[in-house]
């Protein structure tokens, strides 16, 4: 078989890399605010009184809103376009966030943070969308890479955050609430200066020609039997992912229950640490998908996710720990590094706004329970059991659903759904 030459590299104009960058930034700060309450929800409790298993329920109600918002500003996308949506969605999640480092009360608190999940359920669908439609499409493996790991990075700064300024400076965990404005704002200026998505300017004169209606393109039922399946998929992937992340900073540092009794400050540069290694996985194993397809990369990844399970949770020293943790979550984030192209690339041009973002969060949402569920285990059983019992039946069940599903690698949008050719 003979060797096809090696591609020719697309450079990115000014017009799509401040899209890219405004979608990495954006996605970097909703993870930033979200996994701040994952380390400090301990300190939280205890300003306010409330038991840990309650404390966890922050996350869960940010979990269980973000359909909701993926929703209202994917509709909205796709009847008006993504630039204004998106800039309207950055600005009520930045103002929320804000205003949790205020909150007098677990109850004002817990308000505040399900409102915040319907702003971090709008930014990811929309972003990721805007992005990809504007990426040439060779090389949307390696930028869906880049663009997951904003997450990763939201983690990674909000752990040196937490590293400098509350175990620190001895700031209270108000004050890193508050300073999460700053970079909110700045990813707001960059998104002014991105142009509307070319892809869903032409697919509004197709559907005004054909006089073809959102709400006909969600009901086909080619359509709905997808999203059924994608709504299951990202199930798995964030059951997946919550499961690796949400409780391991508290397993890190607990004295009870198994725990690994680390200092937090050591439990913090751990965390830095395996978010690093989720960065380098998405961007390696998102590049790949390029070459290997969608399907076989997200496979290969939660195989290998498998075996590192003993060393990530039964690991007893903090060298053996943060091993683990680094190459699991090269495994767990490379499969996700996949993801931003992979739903773009199975959504219909018509609903590439609501259809990429509902499905992941609908899917967030069924894996909200994740972290009480985890405390519950922890405690009755010891958290190395409640992770290994949360983790690894996730990845055996997602390698089944990615290898019996379809993908629709290279699709050109503008054509696609009416005539992507799906694999298997």
């Amino acid at each position: 078989m003979g060797s096809s030459p090696a591609p020719t590299v697309t450079r990115l104009t000014d017009d799509q890399r401040n899209s890219f960058t405004a979608a990495l930034l954006g996605w970097t700060m909703d993870a930033f605010d979200y996994f701040l309450v994952v380390l400090v929800y301990a300190d939280i409790g205890n300003d306010f009184g409330v038991s840990l298993t309650d404390m966890a329920f922050l996350t869960t109600v940010t979990l269980v809103m973000r359909p909701v918002g993926a929703l209202i500003f994917g509709l909205w996308a796709d009847r008006i376009g993504r630039r204004v949506p998106l800039m309207v969605d950055v600005v009520f999640y930045s103002v929320v966030g804000f205003l949790c480092a205020f909150a007098p009360n677990y109850t004002v608190l817990l308000v505040l943070r399900l409102l915040y999940g319907i702003g971090m359920g709008g930014e990811w669908g929309l972003g990721a969308a805007l992005a990809m439609e504007k990426i040439p499409s060779s090389r949307r493996g390696f930028f869906s890479g880049v663009l997951q790991q904003g997450y990763s990075m939201g983690y990674l700064l909000a752990s040196v955050a937490y590293l400098g300024l509350h175990a620190g400076l001895g700031l209270s965990w108000r004050w890193l609430f508050a300073l999460s404005i700053i970079p909110a704002l700045i990813t707001l200026l960059i998104r002014a200066h991105v142009g509307e998505s070319e892809a869903w300017q032409s697919t509004r004169i197709k559907m005004q020609t054909q006089r073809t209606s959102i709400t006909s393109v969600i009901f086909n039922g080619k359509v709905l039997k997808r999203f059924a399946y994608l709504i299951v998929l990202m199930t798995a992937f964030n059951w997946m992912s919550h499961g690796t992340q949400d409780v391991y900073p508290t397993f890190l540092k607990a004295t009870e229950h198994g725990g690994a009794g680390l200092s937090a400050p050591t439990a913090t540069v751990i965390a830095i640490v395996y978010n690093m290694g989720a960065m380098v996985g998405g961007m390696i194993f998102g590049a790949l998908s390029e070459r290997f397809g969608r399907r076989r990369t997200i496979v290969f990844c939660t195989i290998i996710g498998l075996p590192i399970i003993p060393l990530f949770a039964y690991s007893t020293t903090a060298g053996l720990l943060c091993l683990g943790a680094f190459l699991m979550q090269v495994a767990v984030q490379g499969a996700w590094g996949v993801i931003p192209a992979h739903l773009t690339e199975m959504s219909p041009d018509a609903i590439r706004g609501f259809y990429p973002g509902v499905t992941y969060q609908l899917g967030n949402c069924l894996a909200a329970f994740n972290l009480p569920i985890q405390e519950a285990l922890a405690a009755d059983h010891g958290y190395p059991f409640a992770l290994t019992a949360t983790v690894a039946p996730a990845l055996a069940l997602l390698a089944v659903l990615t290898w019996f599903g379809k993908e629709a690698k290279g699709v050109q949008f503008g054509d696609a759904f009416e005539t992507a050719t799906l694999t298997r």
